[in-house]
């Protein structure tokens, strides 16, 4: 089983350049998305995450969907019904169940002073295997303005991924943009409940690319519940977005 998460930094990056990204992966058997939009043209040169939005692909989801013929599209959005989580999966993959569960303030919230900061989801995808059944969870973790530092608001949406997480009864993975830093407790707790945490497991130096210029180069993770067996972990060289795409080879 293959899978790459990838934050689409919302199609900055070049649309073209993103869209070439998928051609170059037909084989992979999830796509997990952050920051995908399928409409929001209003938004284009609103504040939100601390700059004006320019250079957004509002027709991302549709575009993606054009090209992966081979993959249904489940959709999930946090802001509004047009931004959020995307899964890519392989038509032939039995999804049993899927769904969202919002692991920060309720659906629909958004922060007055910036639209950056607003509902979080988790989004799950369960399927069956010859071996059993697995879950795959995307995410995109909370940006308050405050760097990526332990915040009570964010260790409180852990906590609420947690309990979905004890809920389920099959081996799991967990993938996204996080927007927290390596030694965080936000992060530990997953570690805490006996989830292998890829990136530390690794290596892994940086999860960013060229296109982002700060100097912390942490935000995406991947943990991995008992039951499942790591072939392959890395982070791809391709440039499409300021994260770097985390490719997972899995049973």
């Amino acid at each position: 089983m293959k899978l790459i998460s990838l934050n689409t930094w919302g199609g900055k990056a070049g649309n073209d350049r993103l869209l070439s990204f998928f051609k170059r992966y037909p084989d992979v058997d999830f796509f997990c998305l952050q920051e995908v939009w399928n409409g929001g043209d209003e938004m284009v040169g609103v504040k939100a995450g601390g700059s004006p939005l320019v250079g957004i692909s509002t027709t991302m989801l549709t575009d993606i969907d054009a090209l992966l013929k081979d993959h249904s599209v489940y959709f999930r959005p946090h802001f509004k019904d047009y931004y959020g989580l995307a899964m890519f999966v392989r038509n032939n993959l039995e999804i049993t169940e899927e769904g969202d569960i919002f692991v920060y303030k309720e659906k629909g919230y958004i922060h007055e002073g910036d639209a950056g900061n607003h509902a979080r989801n988790i989004q799950y995808a369960t399927y069956e295997t010859q071996t059993g059944v697995r879950t795959v969870i995307n995410f995109h973790g909370l940006w308050n303005g405050k760097g990526k530092e332990d915040s009570e608001e964010r260790l409180l949406q852990t906590d609420n991924i947690i309990r979905f997480l004890q809920s389920l009864k099959n081996p799991f993975v967990v993938c996204g943009d996080f927007n927290l830093l390596p030694e965080t407790e936000s992060l530990k707790k997953f570690e805490d409940l006996g989830l292998r945490n890829l990136i530390k497991e690794f290596g892994i130096t940086s999860t960013r690319t060229s296109f982002y210029t700060k100097p912390s180069k942490f935000a995406d993770y991947v943990f991995v519940s008992e039951g499942i067996a790591v072939n392959e972990f890395k982070v791809l060289p391709d440039e499409v977005s300021d994260h770097s795409p985390l490719y997972l080879d899995f049973e």
